[in-house]
């Protein structure tokens, strides 16, 4: 079945129904032309077997970004998203990152703004048409992904229950596209600026258990680190996690086998996942 679907809101949206399953719409690509972007962003929104947008409640739902080079069909490319979004009843959500903007707002005003994107478009955007809820929603990534993930989730934490980061670059030293590309969307490296100090969520986490008073403790909010053993970023991981007890924020810290590849990114999913999922369900983990 095809079908196009056209919404006039505040942005433009263009609904390309891909396919069908059990009469329900299971996967959609979404198309949004945005003034903040410059651009239009793809979104594929996967959602699982028997869903409905008229359930008496809220079905839980992942933000899953890209890593470096990627855009929004990396993850459906690389590793079956529907499988998942079935297996653990999980809207999946996949923007594009697009290949370089480390979800950030570039420092030139005329360029991509991704970072204002996500939380005046697309957030909103999903809130309503999938009607989330914050105890009910989740954001993780790969490498970029997982820095934009937490880097997003620390911006204002009572939109979402948890928060992850697959292999992510937590700390802009540790990477070595500091000097390269990053430079295009924050300026000449220098690891004493505002914009390098202040990027990395390794040094965000100063005013989280503020923001954590104000958006309730009773949802029990953390976030999840994981990373390949083998992995050239696993020491951010381990130093960031490190940080977050030094605060005493609530995270789980997972290092397992693993290099910066698909093929640890296919479990790290699968293991964010299950974890959210029991968070979802109210089951504890652990602890």
């Amino acid at each position: 079945m095809n079908k196009v679907i056209c919404l006039t809101v505040k942005i433009f949206i263009t609904f390309a129904i891909l396919f069908a399953s059990t009469g329900l719409f299971a996967k959609k690509l979404i198309v949004i032309k945005s003034d903040y972007l410059k651009t239009n962003d793809s979104v594929f929104v996967f959602t699982p077997k028997g869903w409905s947008a008229d359930a008496a409640t809220a079905t839980p739902a992942l933000f899953l970004l890209h890593g470096w080079s990627g855009d929004y069909s990396n993850w459906s490319k690389k590793t079956d998203i529907q499988a998942m979004s079935d297996k653990y009843g999980f809207i999946i959500i996949t923007p594009d990152g697009f290949y370089n903007s480390w979800y950030f707002n570039n420092v030139d005003p005329a360029k991509m703004q991704w970072r204002t994107f996500f939380d005046k478009e697309l957030y909103p955007m999903m809130v309503k048409e999938y009607k989330l809820v914050p105890e009910k929603t989740f954001i993780t990534g790969l490498s970029m992904g997982g820095h934009g993930a937490i880097n997003i989730f620390l911006d204002d934490i009572a939109r979402f229950r948890a928060a992850g980061s697959m292999s992510g670059v937590l700390r802009l030293d540790d990477t070595r596209l500091k000097t390269s590309d990053i430079p295009k969307v924050l300026g000449p490296y220098d690891p004493e600026s505002p914009l390098y100090k202040g990027g990395s969520a390794i040094n965000r986490l100063e005013g989280y258990n503020a923001q954590l008073e104000k958006a309730g403790k009773e949802y029990g909010k953390m976030m999840l680190i994981t990373c390949g053993a083998q992995d050239g970023l696993a020491k951010s991981a381990f130093d960031f996690a490190a940080k977050c007890d030094s605060f005493k924020i609530p995270n789980i810290l997972i290092i397992s086998p693993g290099n910066h590849s698909w093929k640890y990114w296919e479990f790290a999913l699968d293991q964010h996942l299950f974890i959210f999922s029991r968070m979802a369900e109210g089951k504890h983990l652990g602890f």
